[in-house]
């Protein structure tokens, strides 16, 4: 396929998994960068502190910036962006957190071919 043929357009998906080592360290900083935010108006300000304050995965959230993630990448405008936070239980051992499953077509059915480029990378 050649250049002219392919999309200008990139889905880059991420997922991170954080330990929150202080929650209140966190709050703290949300709760900061909500009160910078000047143009927020007050009752989605309010319920911007509320949830920050009863759920560290909300707080996260208002700090992480997926624009702050490629905004100095060269050749890219961001054109959308959307994330969210949840708490989980984690266990870095189970296979349910292989960081390489998204690698593999489901509807290929060729589970081998996978298993050997897992190999073969790994």
């Amino acid at each position: 396929m050649s250049t002219s043929e392919t999309s200008r357009f990139v889905r880059l998906r991420v997922e991170l998994v954080i330990e929150v080592d202080d929650a209140d360290d966190l709050t703290e900083a949300a709760l900061a960068r909500i009160a910078d935010g000047a143009d927020m108006p007050a009752e989605e300000r309010a319920h911007a502190e509320s949830a920050v304050t009863e759920d560290t995965a909300e707080a996260l959230a208002y700090l992480v910036d997926p624009f702050d993630l490629v905004s100095e990448v060269p050749g890219i405008e961001l054109q959308q962006a959307s994330w969210s936070s949840e708490q989980i239980e984690y266990d870095p051992d189970s296979p349910e957190w292989d960081l390489d499953e998204d690698d593999v077509d489901e509807d290929d059915g060729d589970e081998e071919d996978a298993k050997d480029l897992k190999s073969a990378v790994g």
